[in-house]
């Protein structure tokens, strides 16, 4: 892969909200300061150059078909790149289809440019509501339709927040939630895993994105229905990584902290003060790039985590340490 050029090219920016209380709820000595870059991306893609250096073979994607939910945006985007970056096939799969079918794209163009002498990957784009069973099944059988070797890996990205006081969340915006972050995860992670049973494939793994969320509350913000949806993420993995692992299923959980997005920089810019109110709890005094969180997906997709499963591995800058 070339040494020069990244897998996508570098993101518009725009200036970061600056705080004097970086981390400084966690200081024990408050001269001890951090700042976040002063620039940051207007969305969450990867700015990783390729290299030749190197690294463990275990670690090496080559040969797998990966599937990212969600993965037309955000987190699940830089994920998928993380996977094609590391030599696997792609199906992203998103409620927007046309949006998933860009995303394809642009992964597969800019790889080409910077790969000219490497075979391309095969990336596809699937619309899929995954909190809908039947359009869950429909989905992972065009899937193995364009990817004749299976699936290997499942990324369950596809999620969402919201912020409502408790006693005013609307019933029907709850189920929804619900029906996308805990029903979309149970319903694409069973799907994978019958299909794997019934051929007796080993070695699958199911990587499902929970939060810090999951393990702490949040604040200021009022969001009790999604913190306990990724509570019951982490639940989830852990249940299911007991009851597959006589099948060789590995199931983990990795769980963001704050992390700089399209939808989180548009929050910050509104209302500086939540930004200083995040980053004064986070103990590495910064808000996460999405890029942090390919090194962790990648493990937990290739072989050099065969014998971790059950895992949750919080990616927040030591937020839930405290």
């Amino acid at each position: 892969m070339s040494s020069t050029q990244s897998l996508i090219k570098p993101p518009v920016t725009s200036e970061a909200p600056y705080s004097d209380v970086a981390g400084a709820a966690t200081r024990i000595d408050p001269d001890i300061t951090h700042r976040h870059p002063t620039k940051v991306p207007e969305d969450a893609p990867a700015h990783v150059p390729c290299h030749h250096k190197r690294t463990l073979p275990i670690f090496s994607l080559e040969g797998k078909t990966c599937v990212v939910t969600g993965g037309a945006r955000g987190l699940g985007y830089v994920m998928a790149q993380a996977f094609v970056e590391s030599g696997a096939d792609l199906a992203i799969v998103d409620l927007n289809g046309d949006e998933a079918a860009k995303s394809a794209k642009t992964i597969l163009d800019t790889f080409v440019s910077t790969n000219p002498d490497s075979p391309k990957p095969t990336i596809t784009s699937h619309t899929c509501d995954v909190s809908n069973p039947e359009s869950v099944a429909t989905t992972f059988q065009d899937i193995t339709s364009k990817h004749k070797n299976g699936v290997d890996v499942l990324v369950t990205s596809a999620g969402f927040t919201e912020n409502f006081k408790a006693e005013e969340y609307p019933h029907n915006r709850m189920q929804k939630l619900w029906g996308v972050n805990v029903d979309g995860t149970y319903l694409c992670s069973t799907e994978v895993a019958k299909e794997w049973i019934k051929s007796g494939k080993k070695g699958g793994s199911i990587i499902m994105v929970g939060s810090m969320s999951g393990v702490a509350v949040n604040v200021p913000q009022p969001q009790a229905p999604y913190n306990a949806s990724k509570a019951a993420v982490r639940q989830l993995a852990a249940s299911f990584a007991i009851e597959w692992a006589p099948h060789g299923i590995r199931v983990n959980c990795i769980s963001p902290g704050y992390m700089m997005t399209a939808l989180t920089k548009k929050i910050i810019d509104e209302q500086p003060d939540l930004y200083n109110n995040w980053v004064s709890r986070i103990p590495a005094g910064r808000m996460g790039n999405p890029v942090d969180l390919m090194g962790a997906v990648v493990y937990l997709a290739s072989d050099a985590s065969s014998y971790t499963t059950g895992a949750d591995i919080r990616i927040d800058g030591g937020y839930t340490v405290i």
